[in-house]
């Protein structure tokens, strides 16, 4: 008997000799090949460290990739297939992109090609989309822009927008929502419009709101959401450089999906110029939002000068219609638009809706 349970505890110890080879022999090779790997697999690594301080709950140690540039990258953070190395796993964009230059010259006396603005652009997609390729934009971003009759005003906005957005490191896309007919304009209807449709083509979190006549003046006037909504256009030339009044939030305003939302977007019942930028502004109070800006220097934007069109005249009931706002924003917005798309053009530098939205 005791000779059986002596058998048994050598047969039991050699065993577990022959597993901790294999387990020793399995790690050597798996060593060898990390520091081996052809750099046909890994391209432009010089060497694999391990960092012997870092384990998982397996007792792996993390691998780490040193490029020639000085570049580390964790093994894990690499796309494989079939044992080769695809691309790395791309990281977010900073908060703040390092390609801004701050105050820029804006002039409109020149006039724009956009044969030369599609060429100067050459990372644009159709539909006028972009997204950064060496990082994951932190906002996907739809900006909206009502529009009638103003095709040179178009050309100065794609022409000085595109190149600001893309150093802002934004995944965006630029949707010109067109009024089809000669009926009078509705400017908040358009971007109740331009919400739905983005929304359609992308999952945007983000949508700006743009006048097609305002170009800012300092590209650090980032064109994405915040916690609270956002008013971009705080200090134009048309008024001095100065905010006109507390309450405006007009020309252009940045709003996320939720915020957007929960005041049942913008109005659709003013037609003409003037009031629905005063009615926003009072269904976000309403829904208990505060407005957020962006310094007046940061926030300058110059206007284009234009005389006004024609059946855009000054509403006459927007002030009988901002002292209802509380009253009509339940029923009157996103949740009872209606509107008919005409025709849908998608250029290199923006799509553009022409829609039916009625009439008053």
């Amino acid at each position: 008997m005791q000779e059986s349970v002596l058998l048994n505890v050598g047969f039991f110890t050699k065993s577990c000799v022959v597993l901790v080879c294999l387990c020793g022999v399995h790690l050597i090779v798996a060593l060898l090949f990390y520091l081996t790997e052809s750099p046909t697999k890994l391209t432009n690594y010089r060497k694999i460290k391990l960092d012997s301080d870092i384990f998982t709950s397996q007792t792996h140690r993390t691998a780490v990739i040193l490029y020639d540039n000085g570049t580390e990258v964790e093994v894990s953070k690499l796309i494989y297939s079939n044992g080769s190395v695809i691309k790395e796993e791309l990281q977010s964009c900073p908060e703040m992109p390092t390609l801004l230059v701050g105050p820029m010259r804006v002039e409109f006396s020149e006039p724009v090609n956009l044969e030369t603005v599609r060429k100067d652009n050459p990372q644009l997609l159709m539909g006028g989309r972009y997204k950064p390729s060496d990082c994951v934009a932190l906002q996907k971003v739809a900006i909206i822009i009502p529009f009638r009759n103003r095709g040179e005003h178009l050309k100065y906005w794609l022409h000085y927008l595109h190149p600001i957005l893309q150093r802002q490191q934004l995944d965006y896309g630029i949707y010109v929502i067109q009024q089809d007919g000669a009926w009078t304009f509705n400017r908040a209807k358009l971007l109740n419009v331009g919400y739905v449709e983005a929304l359609k083509e992308y999952d945007y979190d983000c949508f700006v709101f743009s006048d097609v006549d305002i170009i800012p003046m300092d590209d650090r006037n980032t064109y994405k959401c915040s916690s609270q909504p956002r008013h971009l256009s705080v200090s134009m030339d048309k008024f001095g450089f100065r905010l006109p009044y507390k309450q405006y939030f007009g020309g252009v305003s940045a709003m996320s999906k939720e915020q957007f939302q929960k005041i049942n977007g913008f109005p659709n019942n003013y037609w003409g110029w003037g009031g629905e930028d005063d009615d926003i502004f009072n269904r976000l109070v309403f829904r208990g939002m505060k407005i957020s800006r962006p310094s007046g220097d940061i926030g300058k934007c110059r206007m284009i000068r234009h005389s006004r069109d024609k059946k855009n005249e000054p509403n006459p009931q927007r002030f009988k219609r901002i002292a209802h706002t509380r009253q009509t924003m339940k029923t009157d917005g996103i949740r009872s638009l209606s509107y008919k798309v005409v025709d849908i053009e998608t250029d290199l530098l923006y799509t553009k809706i022409t829609v039916d939205i009625g009439n008053p």
